[in-house]
């Protein structure tokens, strides 16, 4: 991988250089985008837009915690797409995990979550933050039992593995005016790109999954593949389309 992992903490300088051995990012410099290690996480910066700020995983405070807590639980939409029920422990794959922040959530309402992420610095932020996550006393516990990440094609990794839903949330080239899209996420795209070959893994999803695939999508964007779903849900900026092959049992 390009980019360079940039440590100025001699005490960390040990696990700098695991990280860019682990993980390919042995460039000297990056003309755009690099990776700093601070003693408090690993962060994504775009060198070319410093107000964009440092984009980073953080599953025990900020946002998502606050989701978590005051999110809605059960009742929101991403739980009525995948088809949570009470008494009903889900193995859920997700195939695009990003910065996994809906796989917490789907943890988060008791679902196992295995995500997979084939960019090497997503999935470099995806592990920092979980090995936090997973010392935390309040989350810890849980999130050591409910969530664990694969470095890996998602594609790939759905040709051999099954579960009761497999989750679909490809990156899509946004607008470029729109003001939908974070600058977190800006940066954050600026680095993975759009998922081009989307298309290809509803086919591999519908395969894999034992009661459904569900597909997250800008509300402007067509359908995966342009095969309409089973039901869609709205919501304000994006919707969930939901290909059922067969009803959860209880």
């Amino acid at each position: 991988m390009d980019i360079a992992l940039i440590c100025n903490e001699n005490i960390l300088a040990p696990k700098a250089k695991k990280l860019r051995e682990k993980w390919g990012f042995l460039s000297p410099r990056s003309e755009h985008f690099q990776l700093r290690l601070l003693p408090e996480y690993l962060a994504l910066e775009q060198l070319d837009d410093k107000q964009q700020g440092l984009v980073f995983v953080d599953f025990a405070s900020g946002a998502v915690a606050h989701r978590r807590k005051f999110g809605g639980g059960k009742g929101q939409s991403i739980a009525k797409a995948v088809g949570i029920k009470s008494g009903v422990t889900l193995h859920v794959i997700d195939a695009t995990a990003g910065l996994g922040r809906d796989a917490f959530v789907l943890a988060s309402l008791g679902c196992r979550v295995d995500m997979v992420e084939r960019s090497p610095v997503a999935a470099a932020l995806l592990e920092d933050g979980l090995e936090r996550a997973y010392l935390d006393a309040e989350i810890g516990d849980w999130m050591q039992q409910r969530m664990r990440l694969t470095h890996a094609s998602g594609y790939d990794y759905l040709k051999d593995h099954q579960a009761d839903v497999v989750y679909l949330d490809p990156m899509f080239p946004h607008k470029k005016k729109s003001a939908l899209v974070k600058k977190e996420m800006r940066v954050f795209q600026g680095i993975v790109g759009a998922d081009l070959d989307a298309d290809n893994l509803l086919e591999v999803a519908l395969n894999a999954a034992k009661y459904r695939v569900v597909v997250k999508r800008p509300d402007y964007a067509p359908f995966l593949n342009d095969k309409k779903p089973s039901m869609s849900i709205k919501m304000k900026n994006n919707r969930f389309d939901v290909y059922v092959k067969k009803a959860i049992g209880s």
